[in-house]
Parts: structure tokens; C-alpha cells; sequence
């Protein structure tokens, strides 16, 4: 299987395992209460050491998305950003692989290189 579909599928899975889990959180609280998400969410070491490495991945993420769309110029990069603030980390790294792969192709394509099978 390539990466691209690979990347694709994770995408799906990294959207919906967390709202999964979102999703029933917000429907008992009658909405988001943004207060009590992090309180909860720092409510005991085990899941605020969850809590900041997701804080911390996600802004490696940006930077190495910065970087990488700039150096490759990747077109629509605000998308992942966008899936960040609405997701998280686990579609926006998937979500920017796969945009990464196709202008990779893309590039390889343009330089008289067949695109890989």
C-alpha cells in the first residue's frame, strides 16, 4: 500500500476516534464548556502528561508543516491548521503526509520523473 493511501486512512481514523469520544462528552455537558474541558483534561499528572504531549506535538507540527509546505509550496496548507484547531494532532499529521506525498508526485512528475507505482 502507498503512503498517500496509507496517510488518507489515518486521516479517517484520526477524526473520528477522537470525536468519538468528543462527541458524547459534549452532548452530557450540554455543550462546550471550555473551563471544565481543561480542568478535566488536567485533572490528574497521568492525563495532563497526556494533555501537554499533545499540546507540544501539535506545535512541532506547525513548525515542521511551516517548513515543509514553504520548502515544497504546498498548496492549501491551512488546511491541516484547520484540522488542528478542530481535530487535533491526529488528523492534521496525517492530513498534511498526504498533501506532502501528492506534491511530492507532483514535483516528481514535472521533472520527467514517472511517479511512483
Amino acid at each position: 500500500m502507498k503512503p498517500k493511501t496509507i496517510y488518507l486512512v489515518l486521516c479517517f481514523v484520526g477524526a473520528i476516534l477522537p470525536y468519538w469520544q468528543f462527541v458524547p462528552w459534549v452532548l452530557q455537558h450540554h455543550g462546550i464548556n471550555l473551563s471544565l474541558f481543561v480542568r478535566e483534561l488536567f485533572a490528574n499528572r497521568i492525563s495532563a502528561f497526556f494533555g501537554m504531549d499533545v499540546l507540544v506535538s501539535a506545535v512541532v507540527l506547525i513548525a515542521f508543516m511551516r517548513v515543509e509546505s514553504g520548502r515544497l509550496k504546498i498548496r492549501r496548507r491551512w488546511l491541516p491548521v484547520l484540522a488542528m484547531l478542530t481535530v487535533g494532532v491526529s488528523l492534521a499529521l496525517p492530513m498534511f503526509l498526504y498533501m506532502r506525498e501528492l506534491r511530492m508526485e507532483e514535483l516528481k512528475r514535472v521533472d520527467g520523473v514517472p511517479a511512483p507505482a
